[in-house]
């Protein structure tokens, strides 16, 4: 996930429950009955398009959760 742009992240788990822009930062949410998964992106130094840099995952009471089994239970299924 780490380097995925914003378009390649929606194609991965459909449309985000969360879409926050700030200046050239953007958060992205999604949630499932297991997690709820944050992803920032940022722009490169030399600019260009944001890429997620950091990936938060927790369930709705805010214990934290592995990301890696979040990002499982999200991901789109074709």
């Amino acid at each position: 996930m780490i380097g995925a742009d914003g378009d390649a992240l929606v194609r991965q788990f459909g449309a985000p429950r969360l879409d926050i822009k700030e200046e050239d930062a953007r958060k992205l949410q999604w949630s499932g009955t297991a997690c709820i998964l944050d992803v920032y992106l940022y722009p490169p130094q030399a600019g260009g398009r944001p890429t997620a840099t950091y990936v938060d995952a927790r369930r709705g009471d805010g214990r934290e959760v592995d990301r890696a089994a979040c990002v499982a239970a999200l991901r789109q299924r074709p």
